[in-house]
């Protein structure tokens, strides 16, 4: 079996100053490789680079595109090329009726969730190319990018435009080598969406429920992944998407009630999460 080793690779992951970026970072770093972070939040960096002492950490705002051009150049500066790229950054930003979006609401979610991700990638690619054949990209996405979700009409959208362009690039980038996954999670434990704050206690008697494999998504689940997407064991992967959901896309409102029955009858009384205003 090849070994997952990273020793004298580069990696970047936006967003790793937290959640599923932080916990991709700890596993690139765990199998040796040199990692830098891009992190919009200055606490979180400090934090990071205290762990990580030999890393590259950009404060740094990547929608922005002065600093993504700053980020870049760090980037080349610190290692000549770029063996992995992770664009890990999404947010839901706004939870609302479709009708309800302003435009300026509309366009920093589709920003956010799918322009960063075409420019992250533009920004690296040459770097990428840099690095030759079997360099790689991870995107992390969402289920939502498979599904629909009321009052995040938008923000799914913008998902499935990233599962779009991981398959349109796969075959760009097939003849340099370089391949493009992507890892799409269902609801994951981040701060982001702190279960704990989202989720009643009212509502968590029947939690073991909700999801086939009986939990929802540790940021460890979308990392693992992530790391298998960028390694050797996955040379013959790409344009792929890997659904790190339990088995919720599969159960398509299939669940278990209380008494441990399957049905695909609503069960409404409190099973609620309570999405962020």
């Amino acid at each position: 079996m090849k070994a997952i080793d990273f020793r004298d690779k580069s990696v970047l992951i936006t967003g790793g100053g937290s959640g599923i970026g932080l916990a991709c970072a700890e596993n690139f770093a765990e199998a040796g490789a040199r990692i830098a972070i891009a992190e919009a939040d200055e606490m979180r960096c400090a934090e990071f680079a205290a762990r990580f002492p030999q890393a590259l950490v950009v404060h740094c705002d990547i929608t922005n595109r002065a600093e993504l051009r700053m980020l870049g150049g760090q980037v080349r500066d610190w290692d000549g090329k770029l063996d992995i790229l992770v664009n890990n950054v999404g947010h839901f930003l706004h939870t609302k009726a479709f009708e309800a979006l302003e435009d300026d609401e509309v366009d920093a979610i589709v920003d956010i969730n799918f322009g960063q991700v075409v420019r992250v990638t533009r920004t690296m690619l040459p770097l990428l190319r840099t690095a030759g054949p079997g360099s790689s990209i991870v995107n992390i996405t969402s289920i939502e990018a498979f599904r629909g979700i009321p009052n995040c009409a938008i923000y799914g959208a913008a998902k499935a435009a990233v599962t779009g362009l991981t398959q349109s690039l796969a075959l760009e980038l097939a003849p340099a080598g370089i391949r493009i996954n992507a890892v799409a999670p269902e609801t994951t434990d981040t701060p982001q969406v702190p279960l704990e704050y989202m989720i009643p206690p009212q509502n968590r008697t029947h939690m073991d429920k909700w999801i086939p494999l009986g939990r929802f998504g540790r940021p460890q689940d979308s990392a693992d992944a992530a790391l298998y997407l960028a390694s050797p064991m996955a040379a013959w992967i790409t344009g792929t998407t890997l659904h790190v959901d339990g088995g919720a896309r599969a159960a398509a409102g299939w669940m278990q009630t209380p008494e441990g029955q399957w049905t695909v009858v609503p069960m409404i009384s409190g099973n609620g999460i309570a999405m962020p205003a």
